[in-house]
């Protein structure tokens, strides 16, 4: 995973996935989810195998993954999003401007970002974590979160930790 700075106050994750689009929206994205009280960690690998464009954690130990679809084409090859619901309490869509909210499904929240900030278009249902799932995802999140915080201190240490 590679580190990368867009100026010299931001930084995102990169691993040569993401389309320049989606970087974007996952910049507005993490920054509405800030201000809703989540802190967000993009790239997640689940126990599933799956990898969360954003996981993020909230005050109460709410977990929400949001899936980044930056383009028609992104969203319809895409059908692996459906996995997710087993790690989250919450499942939601963030798209760009330009790309129309009308193919995404009702049974997931949508957010509608650009690299500046993001709305909630739509609410995303509530299916509860059972405990042992959330305990599991707390513990790969902070393992996660420490891992990439070590890695901005010193960069020898290349790679996440195995989760």
């Amino acid at each position: 995973m590679l580190i990368e700075s867009l100026t010299t106050t931001t930084t995102i994750i990169r691993d040569g996935r993401q389309s320049p689009t989606a970087l974007l929206v996952a910049r507005g994205t993490c920054r509405l989810l800030r201000q809703l009280g989540f802190a967000a960690v993009p790239e997640m690998p689940l126990a599933s195998g799956r990898r969360a464009d954003l996981a993020a954690l909230g005050r109460d130990g709410e977990f929400w993954i949001v899936e980044i679809k930056s383009s028609i084409e992104d969203f319809r090859v895409d059908q692996k999003w459906p996995e997710y619901r087993w790690h989250c309490d919450r499942l939601w869509f963030a798209t760009a401007p330009h790309v129309p909210i009308e193919i995404f499904p009702e049974d997931a929240g949508l957010i509608v970002a650009d690299s500046y900030g993001a709305e909630i278009i739509r609410d995303a249902p509530e299916h509860k974590l059972p405990a042992a799932t959330r305990r599991s995802m707390l513990l790969r999140y902070a393992r996660l979160a420490a891992s990439r915080l070590h890695g901005l201190s010193d960069p020898s240490v290349i790679g996440d930790l195995e989760l």
